[in-house]
């Protein structure tokens, strides 16, 4: 086992497609990080398999920023303390939809309750006529996998590569990472093997995060910049980051160490 990084920031995006929150610790579970994707809005229009309202379609959502109505309730689990010190730990429960209610700062400064009929009509204009409807889940509503992570080296080589370096924050992962002196996508080489983050999370990392117009959005304008994702595409098979799926539940912190528990094959990266 080798530490090849530590955490340089936590992230949760309470509604799918909306604005995130930074966490001073994160309770990471097997459906993901506590409160990340637990709303997010359906579109009647969209295809089965994916049937969500995002970003893609409506850019504004970017600018609604979602906040916990009980911050204190949706920090980790309600018995988390008590599961952990039973036997080998049991998994906690997950607190009442009413403990976990989200509000919405609009663009325009309005506050509505995630629910709120005038949240859904707000989306809907000028979508073209589907039915927007609000979904929750206690099992984060992510794309593929439970937990992303993205490296900060990333972020400065696709800034390289474009010519500015990015907000990170366009790249909407759970785990910032700070590899050290590793090379901008030495992530990559995590694909296969398994990390455990902080003293006790566990995460197994089963594939390259495939990218999407979202990573070309201002976080803070809902402006386009294609050139970012044309530059993931050209230099990287459209890829950048990594998902994870969670084999050991805990709790994460800013400045935790990454520990690769499964060997890298190359030996590519530099230990941080």
């Amino acid at each position: 086992m080798s530490v090849v990084g530590r955490v340089e920031s936590l992230w949760r995006y309470p509604v799918k497609s909306m604005g995130g929150e930074e966490l001073h610790e994160a309770f990471i579970g097997f459906a993901g990080v506590y409160g990340d994707r637990l709303y997010a809005f359906g579109n009647s229009t969209a295809a089965k398999g994916f049937p969500y309202l995002t970003g893609r379609e409506r850019g504004e959502m970017l600018l609604c920023q979602p906040r916990f109505r009980h911050p204190e309730y949706a920090k980790s689990p309600p018995n988390l303390a008590e599961a952990e010190s039973r036997g080998p730990g049991l998994t906690p429960v997950y607190p009442s939809p009413a403990d976990m209610i989200v509000d919405v700062q609009t663009p325009s400064g309005d506050v509505l309750a995630v629910d709120d009929p005038a949240l859904v009509a707000l989306l809907r204009d000028g979508d073209g006529g589907g039915t927007i409807s609000l979904m929750r889940s206690d099992r984060a509503l992510t794309d593929c996998r439970p937990v992303s992570l993205f490296s900060v080296q990333t972020v400065r080589r696709i800034g390289e590569e474009v010519g500015a370096e990015p907000d990170k924050r366009r790249f909407r992962a759970n785990i910032y990472a700070d590899l050290g002196t590793a090379p901008g996508f030495a992530e990559d080489a995590f694909v296969g093997c398994t990390l455990r983050v902080g003293a006790k999370a566990v995460i197994a990392v089963v594939g390259l995060d495939p990218r999407c117009k979202m990573i070309t959005l201002d976080p803070d304008t809902a402006q386009a910049n294609p050139e970012i994702l044309r530059a993931v595409a050209r230099g990287h098979g459209g890829m950048a980051g990594i998902y994870g799926a969670v084999v050991v539940e805990g709790t994460v912190r800013p400045g935790d160490a990454i520990v690769l528990v499964d060997p890298v094959d190359g030996g590519a990266l530099v230990r941080a």
